[in-house]
């Protein structure tokens, strides 16, 4: 099956084309680049909301991107079982959009980070995970209001439907606040919605799958795509 991939290009993304490299070189598949004022996704197995700073990040992160013309599309897309992938900034335009559940606060140290981090693998089952062999992978985060941030029903509803799937962790798997870098609800770094078709991730995975940079974590999250979709 040929897997073409969508990266949505907003004003002021800044990893479209580190998500556009990934899926073009690293991965071999088709890959085109989606603007934010069109309406065409034309024909994308995957879409990627990449990360940046759409919109400069006025009024919240991801607050006017999700009113960008595409996003028309990206929801009808997701709601009919279409696969979506928010990364950083893309996380937080799914939330705006509610596509997924909660909401994204400063970081609780106030400051930007930008850093490698540990994160656990919480829930295999997935069409991002399955291909992961490993409990505990390595990928990087660069973001200012990763704060993940929802009331206790739906952290409930999360833990009951098995919707997190990556947690701040050590790097031996302990989740604590020592390992929470954001001061995220749950160490949370990633979840998933009901149907299990749209994620949305902090960390960035695209950069980490290049053999050159020294570290190919990330690589195993875009390979477990491809691989259920090609069952």
């Amino acid at each position: 099956m040929k897997i073409k991939f969508g990266v949505v290009v907003f004003p002021g993304s800044n990893c479209d084309h580190d998500a556009f490299y990934v899926a073009k070189k690293i991965l071999e598949k088709d890959a085109e680049f989606l603007w934010h004022k069109d309406t065409d996704l034309k024909n994308s197995d995957v879409i990627i909301l990449p990360g940046g700073f759409s919109y400069g990040d006025y009024l919240r992160t991801g607050a006017i991107a999700r009113f960008s013309p595409i996003m028309e599309s990206v929801i009808a897309f997701a709601e009919k079982g279409g696969i979506v992938i928010g990364i950083c900034n893309g996380f937080q335009i799914l939330l705006e959009a509610e596509l997924l559940p909660g909401v994204m606060l400063m970081n609780k140290n106030l400051k930007f980070i930008c850093k490698d981090v540990f994160l656990s693998v919480e829930n295999k089952k997935t069409i991002f995970t399955s291909n992961i062999d490993k409990d505990v992978i390595k990928i990087p985060i660069a973001h200012a209001e990763g704060n993940y941030f929802a009331d206790e029903k739906v952290l409930d509803e999360l833990v009951k439907n098995n919707q997190i799937v990556f947690k701040y962790c050590s790097s031996k798997g302990v989740i604590d606040d020592k390992n929470n870098p954001n001061g995220s609800k749950m160490n949370i770094a990633g979840i998933i919605n009901k149907k299990g078709n749209v994620l949305g991730m902090m960390p960035h995975p695209e950069r980490c799958c290049d053999p050159v940079l020294g570290k190919t974590d990330g690589v195993l999250f875009f390979k477990s795509i491809i691989k259920n979709l090609t069952k």
